[in-house]
């Protein structure tokens, strides 16, 4: 290292003018910064005038030198800790700076780990929300899948005496792994568009053109994601699915038959699909949850949980209540599956096709409308609406429930 000299001045002159004595210690890189601040003192003496100049060459790397300015009486008048490495000048500098990285990484870890915390958040209350209502999604997905003309009530004794209790959560577990990291990516993502969008256009509040748009941006990035899980549970319960062996086995039978994009059959559709029920899902429940908030019941209880602060339980530190969580989340998940349930049934007939006979997602719904007419883009509606109503419940209130537990920001 080239030669380095490192100057710092300072005073230190008291009324009777003393004289001082200066030196210093050179320091291992090691050394804890609270014995340097220890050292170092608070503050200087009022009207205190002071000189020191220390010089030295080849430090090296990350190496420390502590100056002390002595009176004629012994008396430590001030010490100064300054930074030396690779022949910096400006030790005041080098701290400010180093405490501007700090606290950029102090943030960055703030950042990640409230990240996760939404992540979690957002995969329990998939969770929990999935496996109650895996009946009623078991018996849409016989409607969807296998064509069953059955009535709702013949359906359900079918299952249960040719499988057996269990039978309604055939493919449950798949689904949760479907599911959990959808939901996850899906609400963090859609917190994350709408905060950007409200930064980038200055505005106080969302708007509900924002809110739309980042619910669709949300359900397009959660289904480019999870979408090949949800491929393979498809795959899973279709007939002959119980003899490929599990997840991992319809995996490795998709990839070695079809090829790896077999995974992501029926992309469009479901982008198509997602894009309008993200859009419609987050944004009624945020507009009725925004209508709510600015009512003056709404401001009275946001007034009440700002007083009592800490002192409420959970539940009660949910900013709409319980009723109006699960009732709200009803209402969005309802909307939203009404709105776009035709792609919904797209997507599955064309996750169902092999590669030779494969159709595109226009020709595949012409081929659904010429066989069961318009209808039949519509079939297992009405249990699909079942699993909805509940699913979206219990999923937007698990979900603003952990929020509050896990203290996401």
């Amino acid at each position: 290292m080239s030669n380095s000299e490192l100057s710092c001045s300072d005073s230190s002159f008291s009324s009777s003018s003393s004289f001082f004595v200066n030196g210093g210690l050179f320091l291992e890189p090691a050394v804890y910064n609270s014995f340097l601040r220890w050292v170092s003192p608070a503050e200087q003496s009022k009207g205190s005038v002071s000189s020191c100049v220390c010089r030295f060459k080849a430090v090296g790397d990350g190496g420390r030198f502590l100056s002390v300015s002595l009176r004629s009486d012994g008396v430590v008048r001030e010490a100064k800790m300054c930074l030396v490495q690779n022949g910096y000048e400006g030790a005041e500098d080098a701290v400010a700076e180093e405490r501007k990285k700090k606290e950029k990484i102090r943030v960055r870890k703030g950042v990640a780990v409230n990240t996760t915390k939404h992540l979690w958040s957002g995969a329990i209350a998939a969770m929990v929300s999935r496996t109650f209502v895996a009946p009623l999604e078991r018996l849409k997905l016989e409607y969807i899948v296998r064509g069953e003309q059955k009535n709702l009530y013949e359906l359900v004794k079918m299952i249960a005496v040719s499988q057996g209790l269990r039978g309604f959560w055939k493919g449950n577990l798949v689904n949760i792994l479907r599911t959990a990291p959808f939901k996850a990516v899906n609400f963090c993502a859609y917190d994350t568009y709408r905060k950007q969008l409200l930064r980038f256009s200055g505005n106080e509040e969302t708007t509900n053109f924002e809110r739309f748009i980042a619910g669709a941006a949300a359900g397009i990035t959660a289904t480019v994601l999870c979408l090949p899980l949800d491929t393979i549970r498809t795959k899973l319960v279709a007939p002959g699915g119980e003899a490929l062996g599990g997840v991992i086995g319809a995996f490795r039978y998709m990839i070695k038959t079809e090829g790896f994009l077999s995974l992501y059959k029926g992309l469009v559709p479901s982008i198509l699909s997602m894009a309008p029920s993200g859009a419609v899902f987050y944004g009624v429940y945020d507009i009725l949850k925004s209508a709510y908030l600015h009512s003056p019941e709404g401001r009275r209880r946001i007034q009440n949980m700002n007083q009592q602060g800490q002192e409420l339980n959970v539940l009660d530190q949910l900013e709409l209540g319980p009723f109006r969580t699960l009732l709200y989340g009803a209402i969005s998940g309802a909307c939203a599956e009404a709105a776009t349930y035709p792609f919904e049934v797209v997507r599955r007939k064309l996750q169902l096709q092999d590669q030779a006979t494969r159709l595109s997602a226009l020709a595949t719904c012409a081929q659904i409308v010429k066989q069961g007419g318009v209808p039949a883009l519509y079939a297992g509606l009405i249990p699909s609406l079942l699993q909805v109503l509940p699913s979206a419940a219990i999923s937007y209130f698990v979900y603003e429930f952990m929020k509050v537990v896990l203290k996401v920001e």
